[in-house]
Order: C-alpha cells, then structure tokens, then sequence
C-alpha cells in the first residue's frame, strides 16, 4: 500500500512538471494566435494535438498560407481547412502551387475563401509544362471584402463581363495574362476604389493593346520585359495618379498617358524608341522625377514645361545624358534638387574620351534662383566632359548650399591613380562658385582584394 502511495506521489509531481512545461497555455489567446501566425499554417495547424486548448485555436489565425509542389491531398487540405476556420474575418490566404491545377480546384479555392470574408488572397502558381489556370471570374460578379489581390505566374484571364471588385486596393498582376483585350477592360472598370497597381509582364504575348482606365488610381508600377518590335502598346487613363513607376518600354507602337493631372513623382528607367508617345510632357505636374533615358531615343517637349518640378534625378549611364540635362535644367525653372547618378559600380572604360557636353545657350532659371543642392553619385573625375558639367553647375548656382560629389573605388595599392584623383578633386574645389555659402564635399572610397 505504501508502494502505491509513493507511485502515485511520483505521478502527481510528473503531472506538477507538465503543467509548468506548458505555461504557454496559460497565454491570453491573441497573443497565442500571434506566436501561431508565425508558423507555417501546416505547423500551426498540428499543434492541435498538443492539448484540448490547442485543438481549436489555429481556426482562429488571421491569415493562411499553403504550399504544394505535388497534387495528392494539397487540395483536399485546403478545402478542408478553409471550412473549418471560424475567425469572422480572414486577413489573408497565399497559394502556392508547383503542380498544373484545373479551374474547378481553383474556383472550389477561391469561392470558400470568398465566404469567409477574406481581405487579401495571394495566387502563385508555376507549373513546370506549358499552359495556365484560368481565374474564377464568375465568382467575382460581386466582392465586398477583397481589399488586396496579388497574382503571380501561370494565371489567365477570361472575362466576358466585368467584375465587381467593390473594396479592393490594391492589385499585382506579375506575368499573368490575358484572353482578349474586353478582359483588361473588364478588370479594371470592376475596381472603383482601387489606389496601387503593380503590372510585370512581357508585352504582346497575351493582348497588343493593354488599357489602363482607373479614375480612382493613385500609384502605377508598369514593368515590360520583351521588345516588342514596334507592335502595340499602352494606354494610362489615370487622372488622380500621384506616382508613377514605368520600366522596360522598348520599341513600342505606342505609349500614351492621356490623363495624369495629379502626379506628384514620376521614375522612368529604359524607356526608348516608340513610335507614338507623349510620356515626358505627361510629367509635367510631377514635383519629384526620376530618369534613366536617352533623349536620342525618346521625344522631349518644347519649352519650360516642368513648372512644378522640385527634385530631379538623371542616370548617367545612357548615351549623351548630359543633353538630356541641358534640357531638362532649361525646362524646369523652379528646380531646387539636381541629383546624378552612375549606376555602374566601376569607371567605364569604354566610353569616347572626347565626347562633348554643349552648355545651355543662357543659364537656366533654377540656377540662377532656386537651386539648393546638387549631388553626384558615382562622379568620373578622371573624365574631362564630367569635370565640365560639374564646374559649370558650381560657376551657375547662385542659391547652392551644398553640393556633393563621391567617385568610384580605387584599388588601394593603386595609389598613383589614388593621387591623380585627389589633384583632380582639389582643382575642382578651387574653381569659382556662383554662390558663397556653397560648401562642396568630395566622397571616395578604396577597395582591395584579399
């Protein structure tokens, strides 16, 4: 009798163990789901073995997330899943799926997570062979909840009539494509409140004129990856757009803007050789721009057309950019910020030693009445028409507070080059400056290999 009584000690005190083992049982359920969410929902989901106050708590995770690159129960766990959850509202599902799909699944995915009011659905699908999924659109004739839906890979539109998006926000359409052009159209005009949207795609292999219509639209990214060989092209329709994000125009038909009054920052990287464009004189409302262009390859309006222009940045990779600055300075007399940058981390040694910057004809207004600061990122001392456009900056900016210059790495045991450099910034620093209370700072760096 005794024996028992002290095995039965031993179990009580293993039992005393357990329950300071799990204090975190003892949690208050939010900050549970908290430490769930940052599992992986298949993980979130085994803990329901833990205990019976674990059984039921990952029904409650706000947001879901499933990844599959084989068939097998993928969709059946899903499904089953997505029933089985009991938050009121569910913040986010993501799908990603490595095998090819039907509709019928997609449809079955989709049309649950509709009804459990899901406020951001994530879809990536990329399959190995050939072909798409194509998108529910009979499910989206009318959705109050979506506020967000991101798209990635081998999805296809087909919409015959319009969707009926009412509280989405925000959309990223990365590679998907569409059946006709009545599909773009049918996407866009079911969004009323949408304010960013994010298109990555390779023109032209789906439609050939790809419309952009979104009065309610605030930020665009537009991102094209093929050269389309002067076939098609874009229409941006937007008139409350405030940022603007275009990159990879390459031989295009055409590229119009039509509407953008609004517009208050605009980043424009290889954009080049279109037949019909307007997009530099659409900028004209911006107050901070970004280029990264040739004006040998793009038109330039006539006249100073950049009345609200404040900050400016111009990449010095592209052939004969320093024109585009001439033009860009003549055009933009309230200019307070002139930033230049060389994306290429090392001098570029195949550049013409006696290329030739033409100065402006009579110095432009905001440098006689506005200019502030001036920065040059990655600046060639070594190249006489770089040393021309920095000194003709300095002599010309009356109001300049600052200007700063940083070079390329040198090789540290370059050090005749390092000294070269160094006599060629100090005759810089001793030109003449415009305006008194310019204080010129150089920035240089070293590299060396191990």
């Amino acid at each position: 009798m005794e024996q028992k009584c002290k095995i039965g000690g031993e179990g009580l005190r293993n039992r005393d163990v357990v329950n300071k083992d799990d204090r975190i049982s003892e949690l208050p359920e939010p900050l549970l789901l908290h430490i769930l969410s940052s599992l992986p929902t298949e993980t979130a989901i085994a803990t329901s073995v833990l205990s019976k106050s674990w059984k039921s708590l990952w029904k409650m995770l706000p947001k879901l997330k499933f990844v599959s690159n084989n068939h097998q129960t993928f969709s059946e766990n899903v499904c089953r899943s997505l029933i089985l959850h009991n938050a009121p509202v569910l913040d986010s599902l993501h799908l990603e799926v490595g095998y090819k799909c039907d509709a019928l699944e997609l449809g079955l995915w989709i049309g649950i997570a509709f009804a459990r009011h899901v406020r951001k659905l994530v879809l990536e699908f990329y399959f190995e062979e050939e072909g798409s999924v194509k998108f529910p659109g009979v499910l989206c004739r009318c959705n109050n909840t979506l506020e967000s839906l991101i798209l990635k890979g081998s999805i296809l539109f087909d919409l015959p009539y319009p969707v009926c998006f009412k509280s989405l926000r925000e959309l990223y359409l990365d590679h998907v494509n569409f059946k006709d052009e009545e599909s773009v159209s049918n996407l866009f005009c079911g969004c009323p409140c949408l304010e960013n949207l994010v298109v990555h795609r390779e023109s032209f292999m789906d439609v050939e004129s790809f419309t952009i219509a979104v009065p309610s639209l605030q930020r665009l990214t537009l991102e094209d990856e093929l050269y389309a060989q002067g076939v098609g092209g874009y229409v941006i329709n937007t008139p409350s757009l405030k940022y603007l994000d275009l990159k990879g125009f390459n031989v295009l038909d055409f590229c119009l803007i039509e509407n953008a009054p609004e517009l208050v920052e605009a980043k424009i990287t290889e954009v080049s050789d279109i037949t019909n464009e307007n997009i530099l004189e659409s900028l004209a409302s911006a107050k901070r721009l970004s280029l990264y262009l040739s004006p040998l390859k793009i038109k330039y309006p006539v006249g100073k057309i950049f009345y609200q222009l404040l900050s400016l940045e111009i990449h010095t990779d592209e052939e004969e950019w320093w024109n585009l600055l001439s033009l860009m300075l003549d055009s933009s007399p309230k200019l307070q910020i002139l930033m230049l940058i060389d994306s290429r981390q090392y001098i570029n040694k195949d550049l013409p030693v006696d290329r030739k910057w033409n100065q402006p004809k009579c110095v432009p207004e905001c440098l006689l009445f506005h200019l502030e600061a001036f920065v040059w990122t990655r600046y060639e001392w070594q190249r006489e028409d770089e040393k021309e456009v920095a000194t003709y900056i300095l002599k010309n900016a009356r109001l300049l507070k600052k200007a700063t210059l940083s070079t390329k790495p040198i090789e540290s045991k370059k050090l005749e080059e390092m000294k070269k450099r160094r006599e060629m910034l100090n005759e810089l620093a001793a030109e003449d400056r415009a305006s008194d209370s310019c204080h010129l700072e150089f920035e240089y760096d070293t590299y060396s290999y191990n």
